[in-house]
């Protein structure tokens, strides 16, 4: 059985700092596609950034470059996601998801060509 459980959210002010975890179980890790995307109240749900885990190419969403970081523990089947210099506008409910490699990253997450989705972890960052 395929999982993917996320960790890690919670509430921290503007500013702060953030890491986001995400295990996975029930399929060949290091061949996958691992991404994070989130869904404000009454927003669309945004893609955030994402990893390929057989070898560390990543994406992000303008809206997070330079302040999230996104990397993978293969031994550990388990994808990281940083956030640094938090901003209310950063607040939702984040997702993990896993899925085959697609053309591109950036395309991967335009399009979530995720097989499996986590339940989420809510994150919100106070002003």
């Amino acid at each position: 059985e395929v999982q993917l459980v996320e960790s890690g959210g919670g509430l921290v002010q503007a500013g702060g700092s953030l890491r986001l975890s995400c295990a996975a179980s029930g399929f060949t890790f290091d061949d996958y596609v691992i991404g994070w995307f989130r869904q404000a109240p009454g927003k669309e749900r945004e893609g955030v950034s994402c990893i390929k885990t057989s070898d560390g190419s990543t994406y992000y969403a303008d809206s997070v470059k330079g302040r999230f970081t996104i990397s993978s523990d293969n031994a550990e089947n388990t994808v990281y996601l940083q956030r640094n210099s938090l901003k209310p506008e950063d607040t939702a409910v984040y997702y993990c998801a896993a899925g085959r490699p697609w053309l591109t990253l950036s395309l991967w997450v335009k399009f979530a060509r995720a097989n499996y989705w986590g339940q989420g972890t809510q994150v919100n960052v106070s002003s």
